[in-house]
């Protein structure tokens, strides 16, 4: 029997275990990662250096065939680079980019995503930030077969994970990216058999619901809101785009907080017996560590030594 051919498309950390997992299990399942398929190389850092994205950096240490298309959508060149690699399967995890009809018809066994929640909720581009921010305690993967929706194929496979009360975007991606490998590898002997019929969402627990690329702008705290939606904020917000206000007209960066009881107007600074917190819409939120503008990030003990006039002053601006 001839390997079954794969071409792997994904970009971000996330996508890594997965593609290192289809590696590491070619040889005992007979499969052959034939090319990666990944985001252009883009500047990064203050010294705007160009640098691999993590899935081709890993790509290249394997000796793997990369392809960067810009745009699928508008490279009839790289659609056809494709096609005469005569895949048997597309697995896509984080690509970031949208495939179109002929793209998604090329694999035999069809293009299939390893998608960071339970589908159908959470279909896009932040089901992790979205999950954090609206408090769950379980999230998990979704194995699906995709088409020409957001996220709208039927499902293969799933499992669940939990989520801790400590998890930020950047704890429980990396959870999630191993959980996802694990489930694409048990997922695909199955597949490739025929033993597996997709279910379509319709028929899988939850509503549908959609979350969107996230901006910078969403990280800015309105101190009117509740203590504890403000504290979910500095946690899926971690490590982009942060949970910030102002302070003296300057970013002030929030990046470790816990809610406690008490009151004070919104933005108002207060001291309480764990520190430092301020006043939002319902309760307080303590701040633990925190990053003002120009400086690293600290510990509140250590900021209040050299700013004790931050107590008793007023951050940010309430809506």
């Amino acid at each position: 029997m001839k390997p079954t051919r794969i071409i792997f498309m994904g970009t971000p950390d996330f996508a890594v275990p997965s593609l290192r997992a289809l590696c590491t299990q070619a040889a005992e399942q007979q499969w052959e990662v034939v090319a990666v398929v990944t985001q252009p190389d883009r500047p990064a850092g203050r010294g705007k250096k160009v640098v691999f994205g993590p899935v081709k950096q890993y790509a290249v240490s394997q000796g793997l065939p990369v392809l960067q298309p810009a745009s699928l959508r508008k490279e009839p060149a790289a659609v056809d680079a494709l096609r005469d690699l005569t895949p048997d399967l597309f697995v896509v995890a984080a690509f970031g980019q949208i495939l179109r009809k002929e793209v998604l018809a090329i694999p035999t066994h069809g293009p299939i995503n390893v998608h960071a929640s339970l589908l159908p909720a959470y279909r896009g581009a932040s089901p992790i930030t979205a999950a954090l921010l609206d408090g769950l305690t379980e999230t998990g993967n979704s194995i699906m077969l995709m088409d020409e929706g957001m996220d709208t194929g039927p499902v293969l496979a799933q499992a669940k994970l939990p989520i801790a009360p400590d998890d930020t975007t950047a704890t429980l991606s990396e959870r999630l990216a191993e959980a996802g490998a694990q489930l694409l590898i048990e997922t695909l002997p199955a597949w490739l058999a025929g033993k597996i019929t997709p279910t379509p969402q319709s028929a899988l627990p939850g509503e549908p619901s959609l979350c969107r690329l996230i901006r910078k702008e969403a990280g800015q705290i309105d101190w009117s809101q509740p203590a504890v939606l403000i504290e979910r904020m500095t946690r899926a917000y971690s490590p982009w785009p942060s949970a910030y206000t102002t302070w003296r007209g300057e970013p002030f960066k929030i990046l470790q907080a816990t809610v406690v009881t008490g009151k004070a107007t919104p933005g108002q600074v207060v001291q309480t017996a764990t520190g430092p917190a301020v006043g939002t819409g319902d309760g307080l939120l303590c701040l633990l560590t925190v990053q003002p503008a120009g400086k690293r990030p600290m510990d509140w003990r250590s900021f209040l030594n050299g700013a004790p006039e931050f107590v008793g002053g007023q951050v940010g601006q309430a809506s």
